[in-house]
């Protein structure tokens, strides 16, 4: 998560809280939270849903996953995959003190396929598409209510490789199925697998469909 995050101390951070790791090899691990302004970090049960969805869609096969967490924050999301055996993580965040903590993370538990990149997220999306880069899991859990999914959902259709999936968490639904909603242009060529809510938390799991955004039509001349 991308979030302004407070000039805060990392190795003992006041206030602080912790998330546990779901699954894997790392199972039941405490990861600090800075109690910092935005800093949101995606809830235990959720994270479990969301892994079970995944790991069903993978028939449990992990070691061969490579994933991105755009808006890494805790860390919870991407160290969860490092632990249930992803072959390479790449965790972004544009805050300091939040890629400290999550080196200090990853050097306590020797997570050498877990990579940190500090920068703002959609600029080094674009960054590792434009080197090539693809990934087959990509997790967006930004900011709510300053339209980054609408903004990151395009540049992850660039990275992911075919049969990807992203994972979008925001305060609204992504389903668009109620009476008289229509889907926006930027959600077309998604299709949503799967969907809940927890709280005030919407989370969907979502694949691409190469077809529907190459077969759009083309946007009237000016």
């Amino acid at each position: 998560m991308q979030k302004k995050i407070a000039k805060i101390p990392v190795h003992h951070p006041p206030h602080s809280n912790a998330v546990r790791i779901i699954g894997g090899i790392w199972k039941r691990t405490a990861l600090p939270v800075l109690k910092a302004a935005g800093l949101r970090p995606t809830p235990d049960r959720v994270r479990e849903t969301v892994f079970n969805w995944i790991n069903h869609l993978r028939d449990g096969v992990w070691s061969d996953a490579v994933c991105l967490d755009l808006f890494a924050g805790s860390g919870a999301l991407g160290f969860e995959a490092a632990s249930r055996g992803a072959l390479a993580v790449t965790m972004v965040d544009a805050h300091t003190p939040v890629i400290e903590q999550l080196g200090e993370v990853k050097a306590k538990l020797k997570a050498e396929q877990v990579q940190l990149i500090r920068g703002d997220a959609l600029a080094t999306a674009q960054t590792l598409a434009s080197r090539g880069q693809r990934f087959d899991l990509i997790f967006l859990d930004p900011p709510y209510q300053q339209d980054w999914l609408i903004r990151a959902l395009p540049l992850a259709a660039a990275l992911l490789n075919e049969g990807g999936l992203v994972y979008a968490e925001s305060g609204q639904p992504l389903t668009f199925d109620g009476p008289g909603e229509e889907k926006p242009q930027w959600m077309t060529p998604w299709q949503v697998l799967r969907a809940d809510k927890a709280g005030t938390v919407f989370f969907h799991l979502l694949a691409y469909n190469k077809e529907v955004h190459e077969t759009k039509p083309a946007p009237a001349p000016l």
